[in-house]
């Protein structure tokens, strides 16, 4: 999957695709949080701006037949357009994710491109239309088939569908079906996610909105418009990180595939916070430290066990395979040790089929990512070395896995023309099988404070 950005934010014209494992450098300020938060956005709203075009020719046979059958490949066959009109119809909509003005997006554009390979139509599919204790409709796809059919379950005299319904209902069918496998379901911990998790009780947006504006006696309030508009000051992804942690004592009772089958990545993920988290019968959250019996609440803990909170959770109760876990500063109150041993999880997590996207300014966690391409071959010094500093086989990636982007100015051609101008973009970093990331933006800063202090040092000799 590939995207493509212009003017959004710092970023002039800017492309990347997603990788096992994306990684956005740089400084601040060069629009890596803006191009986090848009794809964000279209991977939590894809279902709702794309749209699959049905015709009333196939209500009107179902409901006159009792059944219809839709071929599914010539829908597939149009889904690069299906695409298009959706991305097109997704900037529009920039505004709202960043709870930003207009002006600010009115020439911003969000571009999405697939390869058609990657459609794969041959899982089964079933749905079933219900109203009240009534089943109306079932949509179902036999394995392998490119046949959808679509049954009526009452009698045809007592329909009472919304035609604009069953379009609906057959349309979102047809997107799950052709786009459901190639978008990854994204979960994300935003940069504000220490503040979220230590206000996480007070942080009701709706609540305090609405005590605001009825306080102002010169206002005639209506509620219902509040509460529809009341998330329009925040940007989705901090939004979804608070609706998130305020949830945790209901997300406690579930139980991911992690928790399930892989409990030492939730123990590793122990060692990195000291303890665990915890929720009493009483719903109660609290952060116990290892080896002891104090329960600590979130204000009483430390500020890297707030940071992780919400990726501590979603670990444990929702990681799902196929899953795009995107955390923006991963490093935030972290110690340099704990960085490396986030990267390990991070790529302990990629190869358990989650897919990893971060924005980062550590220098550590680019490191101990290069460790980890570097120990993945088969030589014999390289295996004494993982196992003398305790790497697991299943930490070790390839380069392949891999995608690095700097944020930085560069020379680049607008619109494909041959103008080129200097501005704000997305450089692919190189990454070599046996040398690991060429991050330029750590270096150079590094570089410059080893030349100071060798100045220091030997500068007066």
């Amino acid at each position: 999957m590939k995207i493509k950005i212009k003017n959004l934010g710092a970023l002039k014209q800017a492309e990347f695709s997603l990788g096992d494992m994306t990684v956005l450098c740089g400084g601040n300020n060069t629009g890596k949080t803006y191009a986090t938060y848009a794809l964000f956005g279209f991977l939590s709203g894809w279902r709702k701006v794309l749209s699959v075009e049905l015709s009333p020719q196939t209500v009107n046979q179902l409901l006159v037949d009792g059944v219809v059958h839709i071929d599914i490949n010539e829908y597939a066959r149009n889904a690069t357009n299906i695409l298009a009109a959706g991305c097109a119809r997704y900037a529009k909509h920039l505004p709202m994710i960043f709870a930003a003005p207009e002006d600010r997006f009115k020439n911003s554009e969000f571009v999405v491109t697939i390869d058609p390979n990657d459609i794969q139509l041959d899982e089964q599919y079933e749905r079933r239309m219900k109203a009240a204790n009534a089943e109306l409709f079932s949509i179902m796809k036999a394995e392998g088939s490119g046949d959808l059919v679509v049954t009526l379950l009452i009698e045809k005299g007592k329909v009472r569908i919304p035609q604009d319904v069953i379009v609906s209902v057959i349309g979102d069918a047809l997107k799950d079906i052709i786009f459901g496998r190639v978008f990854p379901n994204p979960f994300i911990a935003s940069a504000e996610r220490t503040g979220a998790a230590i206000f996480r009780k007070e942080l009701n947006f709706a609540r305090n909105r609405l005590l605001e504006e009825m306080t102002q006696a010169d206002k005639n309030v209506d509620p219902m418009d509040l509460l529809f508009k009341v998330y329009q000051d925040y940007a989705l992804p901090v939004k979804e990180n608070v609706d998130f942690t305020r949830q945790l004592e209901t997300l406690a009772k579930k139980s991911s595939f992690i928790d399930q089958r892989y409990p030492e990545v939730l123990a590793d993920f122990a060692d990195i916070i000291g303890g665990v988290y915890t929720v009493t019968k009483n719903d109660e959250l609290y952060y116990i430290p290892k080896g002891k019996s104090v329960k600590l609440t979130m204000d009483e803990s430390s500020s890297a066990v707030r940071s992780l909170l919400d990726i501590g959770f979603y670990l444990k109760h929702m990681a799902k395979p196929g899953d795009l876990l995107m955390v923006d500063e991963p490093e935030l109150n972290l110690h340099p040790e704990n960085q490396r041993r986030v990267a390990r999880l991070f790529a302990r997590l990629v190869n358990l089929g989650i897919k990893v996207f971060i924005t980062t300014h550590s220098d550590y966690i680019i490191k101990e990512l290069n460790t980890l391409i570097m120990l993945n071959h088969d030589k014999p010094h390289l295996k004494r070395i993982a196992k003398a500093e305790s790497y697991k086989p299943e930490e070790l990636i390839v380069a392949e896995q891999i995608r690095v982007y700097m944020a930085e100015e560069r020379m680049v051609k607008l619109d494909g023309g041959q103008r080129k101008t200097r501005c704000q973009t997305l450089t692919p970093a190189d990454i070599d099988s046996e040398l690991g990331i060429e991050a330029r933006s750590f270096d150079t800063t590094i570089e410059t404070m080893n030349r100071i202090q060798e100045e220091i040092v030997w500068g007066g000799e």
